[in-house]
């Protein structure tokens, strides 16, 4: 019987998880509308770098100028009345005094002046309203940031009647960004915050781009009975290569063995076909793992501890393995070899 092996080694052992996501702004402001209008100006549009306060998209003012020119002539219409019933009554109060008049027509002109001073305050706020509602007029972006999205155009009619049109997306820093990843619930067990990630780009797919996990989120995504969870990679974008909505394949490290004895995992599936010529140390040892080992050209079983397992290799906590034992993997009909067909060790 001729058998094929494979040297055990020291080398690294990386367990991972596979997720796909997308690429998106760390933090992006919707902005929009507080008035309904026609557009009467656009100041911003895609990709455009805009400041704290800049005017993206101004609103025809026309019609709140018109309400705040209507409010600010009233209010100084009542305020004028206030003053001329406050001068009526101090006059007022004073015949009173001197009993010229009736002491009840003061008092008449000491309610109409409080009166009037509710009205006053009733056109300040009416003034103030409108004040804001012109000023509103200038859709203003509220923080420093990349327009990623522009969603209205000249002359088009925005409606904030019933909720506020979203009418640009600003991402604050393009430089630092996050892959949103849809990870399966057998792998959210072995994440953990600042894990390690790697992932590629369609667009640079020679590129390996590199990310540590920032978030784990709870809420699970249950689409045709298949539940994942949102695992949020934090990306250094300084050189802006990344864009907003590429879609990235993604490997999160879960756990890795620097320097582990190993063995290739089909070592641990082999059972050789004749068993009679097997000597196997220790006793009980069926439920256990073994591996079998070529010395003087019989197979030897020996039982293992195993640790941290990959697609490709197992580490060997303990047994009688050393580093260089050949390993059986399989049998062959023709002459031994010791150079199967394997993935080529990870440094």
């Amino acid at each position: 019987m001729h058998y094929v092996t494979v040297a055990a080694a020291r080398g690294t052992i990386t367990r991972t998880a596979t997720a796909t996501g997308t690429v998106n702004p760390v933090l992006t402001i919707i902005v929009g509308s507080y008035d309904s209008g026609v557009i009467q100006s656009i100041y911003c549009d895609y990709n455009a770098q805009v400041r704290a306060g800049q005017v993206c998209a101004k609103i025809d003012p026309r019609p709140y100028q018109a309400a705040f020119d209507q409010y600010s002539g009233q209010l100084a219409r009542d305020q004028a009345i206030l003053e001329k019933d406050r001068v009526d009554l101090a006059r007022y109060q004073k015949l009173a005094e001197q009993n010229s008049i009736a002491r009840q027509q003061a008092e008449d002109q000491f309610y109409a002046v409080n009166q009037d001073e509710g009205t006053v305050k009733l056109d300040q706020a009416y003034l103030e309203a409108a004040r804001l509602n012109l000023a509103y007029t200038d859709i203003i972006s509220p923080v420093e940031g990349v327009v990623v999205s522009r969603n209205v155009t000249g002359g088009q009619t925005v409606a904030a009647s019933f909720q506020t049109p979203t009418l640009f997306l600003i991402a604050t820093d393009l430089k630092q960004l996050e892959v949103d990843t849809n990870t399966s619930e057998a792998d959210m067990g072995g994440i953990k915050l600042e894990d390690k990630a790697t992932f590629t780009v369609d667009a640079f797919p020679q590129r390996v781009f590199q990310g540590i996990v920032t978030q784990r989120r709870q809420s699970p995504q249950t689409v045709q009975n298949v539940v994942t969870y949102d695992v949020v990679i934090g990306v250094d974008n300084s050189d802006l290569t990344l864009v907003p909505g590429m879609t990235a394949s993604t490997t999160i490290i879960i756990d890795q063995r620097q320097d582990a004895l190993r063995v290739p995992n089909q070592a641990l599936r082999y059972v050789p076909g004749g068993l009679a010529s097997v000597e196997t140390r220790g006793a009980g040892t069926a439920a256990r793992p073994q591996i079998f080992v070529l010395r003087d050209g019989r197979p030897w079983a020996t039982v293992v501890v195993t640790g941290l397992s990959d697609d490709n290799y197992t580490e060997i906590v303990s047994g009688d393995v050393q580093a260089g034992d050949q390993v059986i993997i399989a049998e062959s009909s023709g002459s031994a070899t010791n150079q199967p067909s394997l993935p080529q060790p990870r440094p």
